[in-house]
């Protein structure tokens, strides 16, 4: 697969001063514990997460993956002209000085200059891919999922879904009768960069070489500062230089709990990490009466990293339902793809400023 760095050498300073256009088509042990009064823990989705899904569309599939590629994401990348690419297609028309709008040729061929390629390749199963162990059913209470070893992926299908940033919908369009569970199977997927990588594996990975030491990209890409738009529900991530270095869409607080305001700062990056409730946070759906601690996975409810953030009891950090970003509400917190926040994850560190606005 074509691995591509997340780059974008145009200024993007009007990003954030401008308003952005609405919808486009109309076993081991864990030194640190997210533990936080405003999570994103088991969710419903909105009615409109609800509606019937549009068919699938090659040309949007195309930019999605394009997007992806350009630092914009568009969440999970599934073939439809939904919120989350319409707000990654409308930031990469507003920097790169594109009239915003529906998808058109000119945003295509810029997209193609920027990161071109077949937006769809071939991946082989590999046996890892179907090892497991997975787990097919996780409870919504807390204290039953506490009890659970490890909150690993449901499936075969959800693990290489997650490899390429797609939803399991696309995954299973884009190769009907193909058999997830055996390895030497030939898929179609998309070409994301990073493409085959499993978040769930590389926040493995961090956690045992890195633990909370935050960023870990290069000088030239840690970020200068984040900004969390809450009218648009993104996250903005920008160089000293005002390089805009990644757009991801996020779900962003609730009227009932609302994200914070003001500049607050990164204290540090856990990968992999456990995830402990306190009743004392009274989610409506919770039953229990103690604390109790959820071991790490990619299914844990706060994904495969947490980002915490010196507004007491907030961070930001990923997800068991990529599907849902943007589209729910969280308890507070800032919510991401997994891979999204992992992306995150490494441009940041300790003491990186972040701006909640809107």
């Amino acid at each position: 697969m074509q691995k591509t760095p997340i780059w974008l050498a145009a200024a993007a300073a009007f990003l954030i001063s401008a308003p952005l256009a609405e919808n486009a088509s109309a076993a081991r042990h864990h030194a640190a514990t997210a533990s936080h009064g405003h999570k994103a823990a088991t969710h419903k989705p909105t009615q409109a997460a609800q509606k019937k899904a549009p068919a699938l569309d090659q040309n949007v599939l195309q930019a999605e993956v394009l997007l992806d590629r350009a630092g914009f994401s568009p969440g999970t990348i599934d073939g439809r002209d939904g919120d989350n690419f319409a707000k990654a297609l409308h930031a990469f028309q507003q920097v790169n000085g594109l009239p915003v709008g529906p998808l058109d040729q000119a945003t295509l061929d810029r997209l193609t200059q920027v990161g071109g390629g077949p937006a769809v390749g071939e991946y082989t199963i590999q046996p890892q891919d179907v090892a497991g162990p997975f787990v097919p059913e996780i409870p919504k209470q807390f204290v039953e999922m506490a009890q659970l070893p490890q909150l690993a992926y449901h499936s075969p299908r959800q693990l290489i879904a997650a490899k390429f940033h797609m939803s399991e919908g696309l995954l299973a369009a884009l190769n009907p009768g193909k058999n997830f569970t055996e390895a030497g199977t030939v898929l179609s997927v998309a070409n994301v960069p990073q493409g085959g990588d499993d978040p769930a594996v590389v926040a493995q990975a961090l956690h045992e070489h890195r633990g909370r030491t935050g960023s870990s990209a290069p000088p030239e890409q840690t970020a200068a500062r984040v900004v969390v738009n809450k009218q648009n529900r993104s996250v903005q991530v920008f160089s000293a230089d005002n390089r805009l270095l990644a757009f991801l869409p996020a779900s962003i607080g609730s009227a009932e709990k609302p994200a914070p305001s003001g500049t607050v700062q990164v204290t540090r990056v856990d990968y992999d990490p456990t995830y402990t409730y306190d009743p004392a946070y009274h989610f409506k759906e919770q039953k229990i009466q103690r604390k109790a601690t959820v071991r790490p996975g990619p299914n844990n409810p706060v994904g495969v990293v947490w980002i915490a953030l010196s507004a007491k009891g907030y961070g930001i950090h990923g997800t068991p339902d990529p599907d849902a970003v943007g589209k729910t509400q969280s308890h507070g917190c800032i919510r991401l793809t997994n891979w999204d926040a992992l992306t995150l994850a490494r441009l940041v560190k300790k003491g990186t400023p972040v701006d909640f606005i809107g």
